[in-house]
């Protein structure tokens, strides 16, 4: 599947991979937060050292930035995008329409839902973008 950028996602990008030297592969930009897809084995570089580059890149745009790593099975993308729940399965669905399925321990619905259902809908929005997922249900 192929992701269209807006010329705003894509100016965020350059200043992410200015400010943390990781090529973000993806970047959901929303009135108070960024949300940056970052290539898997390279989340810790993008934090880095007690989140500071995360830090900065705040500081520079104004707004929560949030970081999903990326994955290559629709399965692993889909616990990566709502972490830091503790997701125990993920099965995929393709019927009508297409839905991950996912089984998260129970003390942490919570966090897989977040505030405001913010996590469960990064989960939606990027498995769509990536993955033509219609819908992401806790189960």
């Amino acid at each position: 599947m192929r992701v269209t950028l807006t010329d705003e996602a894509r100016q965020f990008i350059a200043l992410f991979e200015d400010e943390t030297d990781v090529a973000a592969r993806d970047c959901v930009v929303e009135n108070d937060r960024i949300v940056f897809l970052v290539p898997p084995g390279e989340m810790g570089k993008a934090i880095g050292s007690a989140g500071e580059r995360v830090k900065r890149v705040e500081s520079r745009v104004g707004r929560s930035v949030e970081l999903v790593e990326d994955a290559d099975t629709p399965e692993a993308f889909v616990a990566n995008a709502l972490a830091p729940a503790a997701v125990y399965n993920v099965t995929i669905s393709e019927n009508e329409d297409t839905v991950a399925y996912v089984e998260v321990a129970s003390e942490d619905r919570g966090v897989a839902i977040g505030k405001e259902g913010r996590t469960i809908d990064r989960a939606r929005t990027l498995a769509a973008r990536h993955f033509d997922i219609d819908d992401v249900e806790l189960t």
